[in-house]
């Protein structure tokens, strides 16, 4: 069952150094404060999953945290380029960064199989692509029953999935709703989990379209109201979008980004601003 504790705590309990780490939200809530105490504790050599990774991974990355991305798609949303992401490719700075390219569609067919405790899935997918010459954890398989060649992808299954979530009841159950990705599979699929809400209300009341994750499948819930920003929790707050044309040109410089990370670091920098 979850266990309600504050942020730091969470990290420290289930993040070591090493582990597969997933953060997972797509378009808004992001899990951007859990990343950004992960780079407060000073967690090194992890293997950093996600399917979109954005500025939270730039971050995480630039901090020296990863040793290798596993991921579908890299960008700022909306300007460009991960600079710290590109930095550590190009140029091993901090440190050199191992990239595992899939789909989107491969990544998200890794998560189910994870969550279904399956050691792989199977797709039709890479076709008219070169990630099957480079990436090493797609293969091709064929069907027993109709002779059809198909791509093969690894289950994921992360030490520990972060996300972050609008409301959490005194149980530990979570409620998400509005745009959601692959939180509920990546959850299911991790050896522990820590959800960040906004909020802990006394009973969740039903949503349209929301996914429920039940006290069972979560370790730690930390409260964070604003913890998905400069992404934004649908109903609690807006995208920040300067937020995210400023970190374009904090993240171009190393200096720049060193006195960023300093304050980072020494508790003086949030995600309330860059």
């Amino acid at each position: 069952m979850a266990e309600i504790v504050s942020l730091s705590e969470a990290v420290r309990q289930l993040v070591r150094d090493g582990d597969t780490v997933a953060l997972e939200g797509f378009t808004h809530l992001i899990p951007v404060a859990a990343g950004q105490e992960i780079i407060r504790q000073g967690r090194l050599d992890l293997t950093l999953v996600r399917m979109t990774p954005d500025i939270v991974y730039d971050q995480l990355i630039g901090a020296g945290c990863a040793r290798k991305l596993v991921f579908s798609w890299g960008g700022n949303p909306g300007v460009g380029s991960l600079h710290r992401f590109r930095d550590a490719v190009e140029h091993a700075w901090p440190r050199p960064l191992a990239i595992e390219e899939h789909s989107h569609a491969g990544m998200a067919n890794r998560y189910v199989a994870g969550a279904s405790g399956l050691p792989f899935a199977v797709l039709r997918g890479y076709r008219g692509t070169d990630l099957v010459e480079h990436t090493a954890t797609i293969r091709e398989i064929t069907c027993p029953f109709t002779g059809e060649v198909l791509a093969a992808v690894p289950a994921i299954n992360p030490d520990v999935t972060i996300v972050h979530a609008q409301q959490a009841d005194h149980d530990g159950n979570v409620q998400m709703w509005g745009i959601t990705g692959v939180q509920n599979e990546a959850v299911l699929a991790a050896r522990s989990s820590l959800v960040t809400v906004e909020e802990v209300v006394e009973r969740l009341e039903p949503r349209p379209g929301a996914v429920v994750l039940p006290s069972w499948s979560i370790t730690n819930v930390a409260v964070v109201p604003g913890g998905a920003h400069p992404s934004y929790a649908h109903g609690y707050s807006d995208r920040d979008n300067a937020y995210y044309r400023h970190w374009d040109a904090i993240s171009r410089d190393r200096a720049e980004f060193g006195r960023w990370l300093d304050g980072i670091r020494s508790g003086h920098a949030t995600t309330a601003g860059v």
